[in-house]
């Protein structure tokens, strides 16, 4: 649906009413700034049309650098506009960083207006993406893969040693950085918690079917070793996938670095 302001396009999914805030924002912010209003994303949920009764319109407004200065978030019942200098969403902040979190929000959500040529909705693409490079520094250099073997490891050592408290706690704590993992070596920032779902089943992992790993996380968090073993199989072969189109062997050489320790996964 394209609107009143040029190049404007608003999801045909949002309800009428959530359409006329949108044209609104945009006028008011081009009323404002002007050519330093450089374009709008809708994230949250009605971005990615999986919102509720409950849900708000988030919406980011990309702001040229002095004009941003000026401005701060709002928050609203119906509407909260967070804005982003130009040279901020150019930045990509590095896994472990304080902006790291906030990567996801740009994932899949769609671009209703840009006027750099393209270059912000690269940007907004970008920010989500992990080039083989970055994948590596999260998946090795932050220990993500390492950590889950850890963590898997210990589960399964408790339940053999018979404290099945302590083995789902371990269990629950590897889930983050299984996630890590499997969305690293597909290179994809991991999405929000509530988010995991949506994304398996609207944008698939090649190398993860979105109903088994849903699966298998509710099974691990639950202290279910054999989730945990069955697990195990599958992060080899999307590391051996992941090596391969990287030209190298290190993930696969960081788990085969356990060596004899390996056997208790069965």
């Amino acid at each position: 649906m394209t609107d009143t302001l040029p190049g404007l396009v608003v999801p045909e999914w949002l309800t009428p009413a959530q359409r006329a805030l949108l044209v609104d924002l945009a006028g008011r912010n081009d009323a404002a700034h002007g050519d330093d209003f450089l374009g709008l994303v809708l994230s949250g949920s009605a971005g990615r049309a999986y919102a509720t009764e409950h849900s708000d319109l988030d919406v980011v407004v990309v702001l040229a650098d002095e004009a941003a200065a000026a401005r701060s978030t709002t928050h609203s019942p119906d509407v909260d506009e967070a804005v982003d200098s130009w040279t901020d969403l150019l930045t990509v902040p590095p896994f472990g960083s304080e902006g790291w979190w906030f990567r996801w929000t740009y994932a899949w959500a769609p671009v209703l207006l840009d006027r750099t040529g393209g270059a912000l909705t690269d940007a907004v693409r970008r920010q989500a993406t992990l080039p083989p490079e970055e994948s590596d520094a999260v998946l090795l250099d932050h220990d993500r893969l390492d950590g889950w073997v850890n963590f898997a490891y210990r589960a399964l050592k408790n339940d053999r040693d018979g404290r099945p408290l302590e083995a789902r706690l371990d269990a629950a704590e590897s889930v983050p950085w299984l996630l890590d993992v499997v969305f690293a070596t597909a290179g994809r920032v991991r999405p929000y918690n509530k988010y995991l779902p949506w994304e398996l089943r609207h944008h698939p992992l090649e190398e993860w079917p979105g109903e088994q790993l849903l699966d298998l996380v509710g099974r691990t968090l639950a202290g279910d070793a054999g989730a945990v073993r069955e697990t195990f199989p599958l992060v080899r072969a999307a590391c051996a996938a992941y090596d391969a189109r990287r030209g190298h062997t290190r993930t696969s050489d960081m788990v085969s670095g356990w060596g004899e320790e390996l056997r208790i996964f069965g």
